[in-house]
């Protein structure tokens, strides 16, 4: 049922709401866990303490599919429906959802206690997908013979961008780095992607004290990981020839990186310190607390990295013949529907299925509350009126 159809509802202090609700240091702005769907539409555009964490990730949505398309006007590029695209489409869909579930989850988290945990459920599965959704990209862009599909003599190699393919990739690297790569890089993105998952849905039901810090380590590893193939091309030399317009494109790869990582630095600080708000409880109750900041600084590191897959994607545009002369044979293959949709398809599943599961222990937890909080609610509304 909609409630108060005609009028805002009135926002309370952190004594008024459940202390499930609360947050260190927000003092005021808080909506009651009782709205309903369209109190909490409404309330995107109130002043409350919600209000900045939703815009913050919605509003750069549309920023970042704006820079996203743009590569599929670059001269050379195949059609967006190619094969080619297909990890970067699966990375824009783990960068979409991710966004999406955490705009979401701060504007209905105070359906009730129960959508509130399922909210946030939510939204620690699309951050594990987008990380899933990365590696992707990493894994057929960025790898030093990414993209390259072996033809006639081992000497010249050259892309194909509008075929599925099988062919052997050969390029110059480690022997450790080749069986890591090749045969555990994405089964350690998925499994890593879980265990996330699995670690932050279980600090809403324990760990309650130190949760801000075991979320933000939590998600550092997968960082580690998944960015493995960026490390190994910032520490060793361009596979590209000095000369070519592909080694002037691939050059601004590291400094993306290096921005990409220092924002990731910032929003951990912010989540795990909750500066500026420990400083002056009260007073960025509704803007500028420390997760309207957290946000910001994730989308600028999503962005920058963004730039960094989108650089070595026109690197492999510009020139599409590596230089450098095989040392090695790799069984590595070009993106195909199972090896880039089927993999997201399956962790999603994956991580439906710990959702649904924490999901009903919460309403088992929470559930009971629910007609309590209702007449609770319906006091204070009488009240105001």
């Amino acid at each position: 049922m909609l409630l108060n159809c005609g009028r805002a509802l009135p926002l309370l202090s952190h004594t008024d709401v459940p202390p499930r609700v609360t947050e260190n240091f927000i003092l005021t702005g808080y909506r009651f866990p009782n709205y309903s769907l369209r109190d909490c539409l409404l309330s995107a555009f109130r002043p409350t303490n919600e209000t900045g964490n939703f815009w913050t990730h919605f509003l750069p949505i549309f920023v970042f599919a704006y820079y996203f398309v743009e590569m599929f006007g670059w001269d050379g590029a195949p059609d967006a429906n190619a094969p080619f695209f297909y990890p970067m489409w699966n990375y824009f869909i783990g960068v979409f959802c991710l966004l999406m579930a955490s705009s979401m989850a701060h504007l209905l988290n105070s359906m009730s206690l129960v959508v509130r945990e399922v909210c946030f459920f939510v939204d620690y599965g699309t951050i594990s997908a987008y990380t899933v959704g990365s590696s992707l990209a990493y894994y057929y862009y960025i790898h030093p013979r990414a993209g390259i599909v072996e033809k006639g003599d081992q000497n010249s190699s050259h892309l194909d961008l509008n075929h599925e393919h099988t062919g052997a990739l050969s390029y110059s690297t480690v022997p450790e780095f080749n069986l890591f790569f090749e045969t555990y890089y994405m089964p350690c993105a998925c499994v890593i992607a879980i265990i996330c998952v699995l670690s932050c849905c279980n600090t809403r039901q324990r760990w309650r004290e130190h949760r801000y810090i075991i979320r933000t380590l939590v998600f550092l590893l997968p960082f580690l990981i998944s960015s493995t193939p960026v490390f190994y091309r910032v520490l060793t030399r361009s596979p590209y020839s000095t000369t070519s317009s592909s080694f002037a494109a691939s050059t601004t790869m590291p400094g993306f990186f290096y921005r990409h990582s220092l924002w990731l630095l910032a929003s951990a600080l912010f989540n795990i310190s909750k500066i500026p708000e420990r400083l002056a409880p009260g007073r960025f109750d509704i803007w500028g607390h420390s997760h309207q900041w957290f946000h910001c600084c994730t989308f600028l590191s999503i962005f920058d990295e963004l730039h960094m897959i989108q650089a070595e994607v026109r690197a492999i545009l510009l020139n599409p013949d590596f230089l450098l002369p095989p040392t090695t044979l790799s069984r590595l293959p070009g993106p195909t529907v199972a090896s880039t949709y089927g993999v997201m398809l399956l962790l999603q599943t994956t991580i439906v299925s710990i959702i649904v599961c924490f999901s009903w222990r919460a309403s088992r937890i929470y559930g009971p509350q629910r007609d309590q909080l209702k007449d609770k609610r319906s006091v204070e509304h009488v009240k105001v009126s």
